[in-house]
């Protein structure tokens, strides 16, 4: 849901669409050349999660995301502390930075 925008704009840019309408169409129906786009389009945006309240600096970090099946969020149990998150329910918030400079600041 989060890439979905620049899935849009990517398959529009490659030519696989040309209004926004036929692109969320070829999402919808999962089309090999939307996954591809997907794959790039991860590589090139940093996520931030942030776990509410954020106490301290470590309550939000940055991070490369790799796609998983289903729709849960999967961390590495090192980060785990400093996200104060026990699995019992908790959630964390995702965000993506949209500009250059924030996505240099992420990375």
């Amino acid at each position: 849901e989060l890439f979905k925008p620049f899935i849009y704009a990517r398959l529009d840019a490659k030519g696989f669409s040309s209004t926004v309408k036929q692109a969320k169409k070829l999402v919808e129906k999962e089309r090999p050349e939307v996954w591809d786009i997907l794959d790039e389009v991860i590589r090139e945006h940093p996520v931030l999660l942030n776990r509410a309240p954020t106490l301290h600096r470590l309550g939000i970090q940055a991070f490369e995301p790799t796609l998983i099946e289903g729709k849960a969020i999967q961390l590495h149990p090192l980060v785990c502390t400093a996200f104060n998150a026990d699995f019992d329910g908790d959630q964390m918030a995702v965000h993506v930075p949209l500009s250059l400079e924030a996505q240099l600041e992420a990375s």
